[in-house]
């Protein structure tokens, strides 16, 4: 206020009273909790997926600097200042024109090794943050090409995609084997005790054909069991084989013996047809009938009446393996189901299988350091073909 009656003129900051003067600090005040601030736009960025980073760092390609850049960019400031004295010296010792010249090709070396820098950095920065997401359990990150890098960079980036996509492979079918033996599992046990609560509720009497149903569900319980320990150690490189000497001529005299009479019952003809006398193999011969088994099992179900099913041995041209061939003349395999056939619990809709006898015998044949191979024609038949080597 003014003595002289005059218009009131707003008070001073000397002259406030001290609880009201501003302080640098009321700005801040006003602002309430940066820090919590500051953790919020933190996280909000994180989830959508912004790199963090200071801004001139932030691009395209996510943050270079503060990671691999800042390697590179010390080795770029150091084949530049090099390539600075260079272009210092010649034109200190030469004319305008080759100075000129010179710093034009020293432009375009610059730039283009900028360049390669710069994308390298970026590169190596996607690999750490890729390698963490696996770290953290997600396997379906991928780096993807790097068409401006190096060649070393781009088998670099190339390797570790593939690393990526064998870990999802390998997740996904670990998680499929889990729920596939679960649910082969289910059923037996359901069969098990569905008879047993009846015999002991009194429904069923407990007398040889109801207990012998009982007994044939751990007969599958126990030929499952067995299965998947053998596909287990197989596929992990751990199944002990005994390799001896082994006829291949007595082999598939043996298998043909112990099946014909599952042919006559199911009218099948079951013959053998070997090309001379086959070469001594050293393979283990349990393993290889217990293949051979299978595959001629398989012909026999899936072949009609009056069909024929061939166990074939023949050396091929080049004299460094022995084939062996399963051929019916069955109704075929569903194209389809064809690729996939020697998977794990694969089976066909009229197949009553477990789907592990295929998987076991590939990985049997792997173990010897052969081949298995199917050709199949619906209506006309599928042949097998098992190739051991000599050597």
């Amino acid at each position: 206020m003014t003595t002289d009656g005059g218009p009131a003129r707003p008070p001073d900051d000397n002259e406030r009273p001290a609880a009201t003067k501003p302080t640098p600090y009321d700005w801040f005040a006003g602002r309430g909790d940066w820090r919590s601030e500051r953790a919020e736009w933190r996280r909000r960025r994180a989830e959508a997926g912004v790199p963090m980073g200071p801004p001139w760092a932030l691009g395209r390609g996510g943050p270079w600097w503060p990671g691999f850049g800042c390697l590179f960019g010390l080795a770029f400031l150091v084949v530049a200042g090099s390539l600075l004295a260079v272009a210092v010296f010649v034109l200190s010792h030469t004319g305008p024109l080759p100075g000129l010249i010179v710093l034009l090709l020293l432009v375009v070396v610059l730039v283009a090794i900028g360049r390669t820098f710069r994308t390298t950095g970026r590169t190596l920065d996607r690999l750490v943050e890729a390698t963490r997401r696996i770290e953290a359990g997600d396997y379906s990150v991928r780096v993807g090409p790097a068409p401006d890098g190096s060649r070393s960079t781009r088998q670099l980036v190339a390797g570790f995609d593939t690393m990526a996509a064998r870990l999802e492979t390998d997740e996904r079918q670990r998680r499929d084997l889990l729920a596939e033996v679960s649910h082969e599992l289910r059923t037996p046990l359901t069969v098990v005790q569905g008879n047993l609560e009846a015999i002991v509720d009194g429904v069923y009497p407990a007398d040889p054909a109801h207990l012998e149903v009982v007994l044939d569900e751990t007969r599958v319980l126990a030929r499952l069991i067995d299965d998947l320990r053998t596909l287990a150690l197989s596929e992990a490189g751990t199944l002990a084989l005994h390799p001896e000497p082994t006829d291949p001529d007595v082999l598939i005299t043996e298998v043909i013996r112990s099946f014909e009479p599952v042919a006559t019952a199911a009218h099948v003809e079951l013959v053998a047809s070997i090309d001379g006398d086959l070469p001594i193999l050293d393979v283990d011969p349990v393993r290889i009938r217990e293949v051979l088994s299978n595959l001629v099992a398989n012909a026999i179900r899936h072949t009609p009446d009056g069909g024929h099913v061939t166990v074939a041995g023949t050396v091929e041209a080049d004299g460094r393996w022995v084939r062996l061939e399963v051929r019916d003349t069955g109704r075929g395999i569903d194209p389809e189901l064809l690729p996939r056939v020697f998977d794990r619990f694969v089976t066909g809709d009229s197949s009553r299988g477990t789907g592990l006898g295929l998987a076991i015998a590939r990985q049997l044949v792997l173990a010897h350091r052969g081949e298995i191979t199917v050709d199949s024609t619906v209506g006309v038949g599928t042949t097998f073909r098992v190739r051991l080597p000599l050597d």
